[in-house]
């Protein structure tokens, strides 16, 4: 059975630098992601003034509880949507001018909910170019805190970056959330939080955050359930097997639920305290599912669809055009040039199977999630190729060999 180890939670690593930063003491990340995104966060700490120390297998932060150690400071947030979201907050609490630019594709996804409820909390900042998007200059004098409405029906990291910030406050937070998309990383930030000494609220449709601080602690990064849904793919539709050791019950990321929709499909799944494993049983069902809370791993279901024996339908994704690119419509382009029958709306995509696939050229539109999904497609067309393949550096360098590797392990162990 092939066993395969996924790289770390890009998710757990970025809210792991930001509470590691915050904290008192000095903070222990065990087997956290590197990738041009973490790498870009961690990058965007030391411009800020925090020692991060990078080892193989381990890095250390130097936590500052009262800010940035600098009076001034210019990040650069590359692709990153965690890091282009998350230190403006970070830098907010702290006392100094701060300016966040970001990549041509992150300067065009939204700000905006995020920079009005710090504004509404107190915090001077502009943004230079285009209301709503970066480049954005703070100039923090700390955070009082008090109550704030959020509107989160576009990102849950808008929700987490205030939530990451409420410990860091003066008077602590009262979050009143209107609209909030993909929930579960919302448990995410919050199971962490109070992992490094801090006390989140929850009630109902309002989230209250004492100003307690946080304490430096040790802390493991689990695999990325986001990343091991191709491999998880990969199993269900070659009909093969596949193990991802230490993300099972009690995993923190809600992308995991991605092996229920396997299941449903026809899949055989296993999950305990030691990982999961999907075996695939030769033939996928299709299915309707609402893939709201589990939007990252829409790609891939879009990717296997077109081997299902019935339609798959995917609805009340319509937070993922507003990803690194319109993820709904770019799997509907390619899989529309592979010869799938697809139809979209607003909010939904549905592929219908029997229409007879052609290798081709697809777009990643610089998307590692669109490359890393299509590959599963290529495991049963032959001839598929990426204009971009590099993207996938985004969050996992190494993808392509250790999924070809996988390839040829699925096909040695039938």
């Amino acid at each position: 059975m092939p066993v395969v180890d996924i790289p770390g939670s890009k998710s757990l690593t970025a809210r792991a630098l930001f509470l590691a930063a915050a904290a008192d003491g000095v903070t222990t990340l065990v087997r956290p992601l590197r990738s041009d995104d973490t790498e870009g966060f961690a990058e965007g700490l030391t411009r800020l003034g925090y020692r991060v120390g990078r080892a193989p297998g381990a890095w250390q932060v130097d936590g500052r509880p009262h800010g940035p150690a600098v009076a001034e400071a210019d990040v650069y947030c590359r692709d990153g949507a965690t890091t282009s979201r998350f230190l403006p907050a970070l830098a907010a609490a702290g006392h100094g001018t701060y300016r966040f630019d970001a990549s041509a594709q992150m300067r065009r996804r939204p700000l905006l909910p995020l920079t009005r409820a710090l504004r509404d909390l107190g915090v001077r900042l502009r943004h230079e170019e285009r209301e709503g998007h970066h480049p954005l200059t703070i100039e923090a004098a700390g955070v009082d805190g008090g109550e704030v409405t959020l509107d989160a029906g576009q990102s849950s990291q808008y929700l987490t970056a205030l939530l990451l910030l409420g410990p860091l406050t003066r008077k602590g937070l009262r979050i009143r959330v209107t609209d909030l998309v993909s929930a579960p990383y919302v448990d995410i930030t919050t199971a962490m939080m109070r992992a490094f000494g801090a006390e989140p609220d929850r009630q109902g449709d309002v989230f209250v955050v004492p100003p307690s601080g946080y304490r430096a602690t040790t802390y493991a990064i689990e695999p990325d359930a986001s990343t091991a849904s191709y491999f998880f793919a990969a199993a269900a539709l070659t009909g093969g097997e596949v193990s991802v050791p230490g993300l099972g019950e009690g995993a923190l990321q809600g992308d995991l639920r991605f092996v229920d929709v396997l299941r449903r499909m026809g899949a055989r799944v296993s999950c305990d305290a030691s990982g999961t494993t999907v075996r695939g049983t030769g033939s996928l069902s299709g299915v309707t599912v609402n893939m709201r809370d589990i939007s990252d791993t829409m790609p891939t279901l879009a990717a296997l669809a077109p081997f299902a024996t019935g339609p798959v339908r995917i609805e009340d994704v319509a937070n993922t055009r507003v990803k690194e690119c319109d993820r709904l419509e770019a799997c509907a382009e390619n899989l529309r040039r592979l010869g799938a029958r697809v139809a979209t709306g607003p909010d939904w995509i549905e592929i219908h199977p029997g229409t007879p696939l052609t290798g081709t050229g697809l777009r990643t539109h610089a998307d590692h999630r669109i490359a890393m999904s299509f590959a599963v497609t290529g495991l049963r067309v032959p001839g598929i190729s990426f204009d971009d393949p590099g993207c996938v550096r985004k969050t996992f360098p190494d993808f392509h060999e250790a999924f070809e590797a996988l390839r040829g392990r699925l096909r040695s162990s039938r």
